[in-house]
């Protein structure tokens, strides 16, 4: 791969005239530690944090005429205002290294390793600025597009650790349990799987009401939570579920015993773009003659018409932070119509300003109600019912799971029971 495959073409840069001020404030805006200084087009200098940190320090000039006051780091400080002044050419390396597009990636990288420096700008044959590339884009182009994301337990650990407060967990489960109980009482059921169960509120909400649940999740930390919160149970509940890691493939044995239904919520069945109707069908094969499955799934149509592709966007309180920020939205369909790309992103609040956390994309299955009628009927699930639920684009409003027809132009999440007789 070259340069040109990765570089970011929309590149911040200054003039040899910016003030250090102006400067600094573009660092901190895009979170990056340094900008090219350019004359016109062409490339004369790079500046950094490094370089403005180093105006804070005298010379060894200033050193040798005044060691005390030299030495003296809290009276540098004064020194502020003064250097925010300062021209860009006053500060910036006049020798910057550069690349051109068509350099190969792991060569670009080399640079960076030798010069010891994040970015490199990207110049044309005349020294014009016509690209920048970074680090953490070469790791991408090498490595990260590489990696099977919608598959990879990385998605999931990492939205783990921050995934208790995107949701109103109290609100969302007084609307949804009380709905999967009357169900599961009317047909009998008293055994559960409960398939990408997440942190596993759902589950351990269910062992209250008196269910059995074994319960999956591929994610390790996911896991980890959920056992967390299970343990803070009575030991009645304990004994009512089991939280097992790992790919539902490899897991379903250990669940040991046939249950009566299945349960897909959160859209957790989307999360296997190339996987689903494996996983349904084999889920399926674990259920008793005479049993039924639950799924609740994003209605992309209503997301992309209505909500104009944003399916949350939520502020909640933390622990470590005052305040957190929620967003996530999806692509539109890709790969013929048979998935579409989420992208959730996490902002923290320290109490003055907001950072940006992550950021992380995973591809989903673009799964509508014919689709997932059709799975189902192969499988010989043949009594479908279709339910919609709202939240009028805001995820925090949940509402109640079987209560009214699904629209698809007007539902936010597509509920299904469909029943084998």
């Amino acid at each position: 791969m070259k340069v040109a495959d990765i570089m970011s073409k929309q590149v911040d840069f200054v003039t040899t005239d910016t003030s250090v001020r102006d400067i600094s404030r573009l660092i901190f805006g895009r979170g990056i530690n340094g900008v090219p200084v350019c004359k016109g087009k062409k490339v004369v200098g790079f500046i950094t944090e490094k370089d403005i940190l180093a105006k804070f320090y005298p010379t060894m000039q200033e050193y040798m005429e005044d060691p005390v006051h030299a030495r003296d780091f809290e009276n540098l400080e004064k020194r502020i205002p003064e250097i925010l002044n300062i021209a860009a050419d006053k500060v910036m390396s006049k020798k910057p290294t550069t690349v051109f597009s068509d350099t190969p990636l792991l060569r670009a990288h080399s640079i960076m390793l030798l010069k010891k420096v994040g970015r490199l700008p990207v110049v044309d044959k005349k020294g014009n600025l016509i690209g920048i590339v970074s680090k953490g884009d070469i790791f991408r182009g090498v490595v990260g597009d590489r990696l099977y994301t919608e598959a990879d337990e990385e998605y999931n650990d990492w939205l783990s650790k921050h995934y208790i407060l995107s949701i109103d967990w109290k609100k969302r489960l007084s609307h949804e349990i009380p709905d999967l109980v009357k169900t599961f009482k009317k047909e009998k059921v008293r055994d559960i799987l409960d398939v990408g169960c997440g942190i596993g509120m759902h589950s351990i909400a269910l062992a209250r009401e008196g269910f059995n649940v074994c319960a999956f999740e591929r994610s390790e930390l996911m896991i980890k939570e959920a056992r967390k919160r299970l343990a803070d149970q009575p030991k009645e509940v304990q004994s009512r579920v089991n939280f097992f890691a790992g790919e539902f493939e490899d897991t379903i044995k250990k669940a040991g015993k046939e249950c009566q239904a299945a349960i897909f919520l959160g859209n957790s069945i989307s999360y296997n773009p190339k996987t689903y109707k494996n996983i349904i069908a084999l889920a399926s094969g674990s259920l008793t003659k005479k049993s039924l499955m639950v799924f609740q799934i994003r209605n992309y149509e209503n997301i992309f018409k209505k909500n104009r592709r944003i399916s949350q966007f939520r502020f909640a309180k933390g622990s470590v932070f005052p305040e957190h920020a929620f967003v996530e939205y999806y692509d539109p369909a890709r790969n013929g119509g048979k998935t579409t790309l989420k992208t959730s992103a996490i902002f923290d609040f320290d109490g003055k300003r907001w950072k940006f956390y992550g950021l992380r994309n995973s591809l989903f299955a673009y799964i509508t109600k014919n689709e997932i009628k059709n799975v189902l009927s192969k499988i010989k699930f043949n009594k479908i019912y279709f339910y919609g639920s709202y939240s009028q684009g805001h995820i925090d409003n949940w509402d109640y799971l079987f209560r009214k027809p699904f629209n698809r132009k007007e539902s936010d999440w597509l509920n299904v029971i469909a029943k084998r007789v």
